[in-house]
């Protein structure tokens, strides 16, 4: 029996020397990759994917969070609103293009992140807690309703893919309702009345196509509805539109929708909506059922556990040159949710696609070389705006441009812009075809069936 014992040990000491050997003798390529630090980034938009893109994959394990597992371009939610372009043309599949040489390997995680916890150095979703050494967030903005209180119930809004679907949708079916309408006209005027609150691009840009729509659809589509019949109204509080570019883009603006039929009203504040009536601070007031509003953005929310540090103005996390959240380690913001200011941004950083594309960039350069980081400096290449067929402005620098060849250039940025080839060629295809004929195959009302109910399912 000793010798039993004995060679049981003697195997034993065999067993856990051959595992020994086994543990130090992993391949360098393993443990390379053990040696990796874990990047979290929250949020798949311009800002997330660039830093995905040209940080050092050699020294970070990319790990992206996004509610959607798809990048979409927000540039062009208009359209798909407005029954220009169909969903999946400005959308692309996250883990596709996570997948491809240029991204080598990076991980997506489906989820919305509810809490950070910067002790403990974790985020957490609805389906997960994600451990993190550095911590990127980039989940941009939503829309931001001032308090005006159960606004966000009644009005149709244009941040995400689905709230355009959404919003195309009830355009749609105001005006098929609207057909059907023919002894009631106080509920068929109600039914034609599109109200967009806020003068800003995007609300430059869904009164111009619903005002197209106006001018070009409506006689070719539904001859029970005369044009006239049809009101399209553009508010805005301040005195001018597209505030944020110089007064001639305001001026031609303006002038353009106004050509597209579309009634503008400046200096005009909503006080609240209610039983399909607007009304206004200086108490006029407008019956519709169709709200779009676009006024204003504020900063996705996190819960912030194991630190003081909280969002600031605007729901934007302060930073500093170097994109680092102030009083805390290790975490950065980027994009329309980071808050950078300095001299010539007093108020902070525009928040728009190039901002939250350079900030990407400047954050993987100082991630990839921690020991030389570059302070970010905001280059302006220019803003610009459509406003219907062969109207557009375009501030660069002194110079402006306005009318058709704005527009040429407007359909070249934001076209090469696009992600995937395939999409730029249904983008491309889709804006020929409707320019030449004014149709398009995309005016469906297509609503989905309900869904049985599901616990894990989050909205």
């Amino acid at each position: 029996m000793a010798g039993v014992g004995a060679l049981n040990s003697g195997v034993g000491s065999l067993v856990l020397s051959l595992i020994d050997y086994q543990v130090i003798s992993y391949p360098e390529s393993t443990i390379k990759n053990m040696s990796k630090k874990d990047l979290v980034i929250i949020g798949g938009g311009f800002a997330g994917l660039n830093i995905a893109r040209y940080v050092d994959h050699e020294h970070w394990n990319v790990i992206l969070i996004d509610r959607h597992n798809y990048h979409s371009f927000p540039p062009l939610f208009y359209q798909v609103a407005s029954s220009g372009l169909e969903p999946s043309s400005i959308s692309f599949p996250l883990r596709r293009e996570l997948n491809s040489r240029h991204y080598r390997g990076c991980t997506y995680r489906m989820g919305e992140v509810s809490a950070i916890d910067a002790a403990a150095h974790t985020v957490t979703t609805q389906y997960e807690t994600i451990r993190y050494d550095k911590l990127v967030i980039a989940a941009g903005t939503t829309n931001n309703f001032f308090g005006i209180p159960d606004l966000q119930k009644y009005v149709y809004t244009i941040k995400s893919t689905p709230q355009a679907i959404r919003c195309r949708n009830e355009v749609l079916d105001r005006l098929e309702r609207a057909a059907l309408c023919t002894d009631d006209p106080e509920r068929r005027q109600r039914l034609l009345t599109f109200l967009v609150v806020g003068g800003g691009p995007a609300g430059v840009e869904i009164a111009g196509a619903i005002g197209e729509i106006k001018r070009y659809i409506i006689k070719r589509e539904y001859p029970g509805i005369h044009p006239d019949e049809m009101r399209v109204v553009l508010v805005e509080g301040a005195d001018a539109l597209l505030k944020a570019m110089g007064p001639k883009s305001s001026a031609d603006a303006l002038e353009g929708l106004e050509k597209m039929l579309v009634e503008v009203h400046l200096n005009k504040t909503m006080k609240s909506y209610a039983d399909g009536v607007v009304t206004f601070a200086d108490g006029s007031t407008i019956t519709t059922d169709t709200v779009i509003w676009t006024a204003g953005v504020t900063g996705v929310s996190f819960t912030m556990q194991g630190s003081d540090v909280a969002a600031g103005r605007g729901n934007r996390w302060e930073v500093d040159e170097y994109m680092r959240v102030k009083g805390v380690d290790d975490i950065y913001a980027v994009g329309d949710i980071a808050l950078l200011t300095d001299e010539k941004y007093p108020h902070g950083h525009p928040q728009v696609a190039q901002v939250a594309i350079q900030m990407g960039r400047t954050l993987a350069y100082n991630l990839s070389h921690p020991d030389s980081p570059k302070a970010f400096r905001y280059k302006d290449k220019g803003s610009m705006a459509t406003i219907g067929r062969n109207k557009a402005v375009v501030d660069m620098g002194r110079m402006h441009l306005s009318g058709r060849i704005a527009w040429w250039a407007w359909l070249l940025v934001h076209l090469l812009s696009i992600l995937g080839m395939r999409n730029r060629t249904v983008v491309f295809i889709n804006w020929v075809w409707n320019y030449f004929t004014f149709s398009t195959g995309l005016r469906v009302l297509m609503r989905p069936d309900k869904y049985p109910i599901r616990k894990n399912w989050n909205e």
